[in-house]
């Protein structure tokens, strides 16, 4: 058996990836109006957007313990896998990373954690990159690097209606959010060193949306890319960004993908979150 490779449920891989590419899939927890469950199994998306809408008790989150990670990496290992590599969201947005990490303390070398950096299949493109360079024959440090470097080409670009949730989760500073709320301005932001950061500010939706889509074309030059639309609830605005998007990138344009995030990212994105990973191919 190759090197195995594990990932947590806010890598939002399309159906039916994770069973064809063997990556191994472990939930966060997500707790609604008092109800806790896995991400992805207990609690949907639209649970959560519903919650937000109709402002019922507080959605949270919470990573998975050290010993769920232990139990997963050991019974790929007993299975006769060559070592493991796990690729987790950021952990400046999770302690995820974290506790992946302490699991892998006690696996002697055999098991290596990558900090995508990023969420969504800003995790998934790693993850399929890894389970692509096991299948091959890979050993444990060369599947490590080939995500490192699938993530260190990857660029994550979001529009959200209001800055409000991702105040409420501590995902950025109250200041910004409240300048973008007196302002009544839309904001589009990215992802940067691991951190949620504003980009732009537009006076519209369709503005912001556009600008979006602008900015993916200027991101990805000359290079053929694979690009992930997300959405929460919002699927008409993530179907119109991916066919601007196939339409300004062409034949550069090599794998697009389309999901609605799960309920960790949509309890601080909030409805009508609209996002687009971009993976610039070597």
């Amino acid at each position: 058996m190759p090197v195995a490779i594990v990932t947590d449920s806010t890598a939002y891989l399309p159906d039916g990836v994770a069973e064809k590419r063997q990556i191994t899939v472990v939930p966060l927890t997500v707790t609604v109006s008092g109800r806790e469950g896995y991400e992805g199994i207990d609690v949907s998306p639209a649970d959560v957007a519903t919650a937000l809408r109709e402002r019922r008790a507080p959605v949270t989150t919470s990573r998975p313990a050290p010993a769920e990670f232990e139990a997963v990496y050991r019974r790929l290992l007993d299975d006769g896998a060559t070592g493991v590599v796990s690729v987790h969201l950021s952990a400046r947005l999770s302690g995820t990373f974290e506790s992946a990490s302490l699991a892998a303390a006690g696996f002697d070398g055999r098991v290596a954690v990558v900090d995508a950096g990023s969420s969504g299949m800003a995790v998934g493109f790693p993850a399929v990159a890894a389970a692509s360079a096991a299948v091959e024959g890979a050993d444990l440090s060369s599947v490590r690097q080939a995500a490192h470097e699938t993530a260190a080409r990857i660029q994550t670009l979001f529009y959200v209606d209001t800055l409000e949730f991702l105040r409420r989760g501590g995902r950025i500073g109250a200041a910004s959010a409240l300048v973008a709320t007196a302002l009544s301005v839309k904001p589009i932001l990215h992802v940067v060193d691991g951190e949620v950061v504003p980009r732009e500010r537009v006076r519209t939706a369709s503005r912001a949306l556009a600008r979006l889509v602008d900015i993916v074309v200027e991101s990805a030059g000359e290079s053929d890319v694979d690009i992930a639309v997300h959405h929460l609830d919002a699927l008409p605005r993530a179907e119109a960004l991916l066919e601007s998007l196939r339409e300004r990138l062409g034949s550069r344009l090599r794998e697009a993908y389309l999901s609605e995030v799960g309920a960790v990212v949509a309890a601080h994105a909030g409805p009508g979150f609209a996002a687009v990973v971009l993976h610039r191919r070597p």
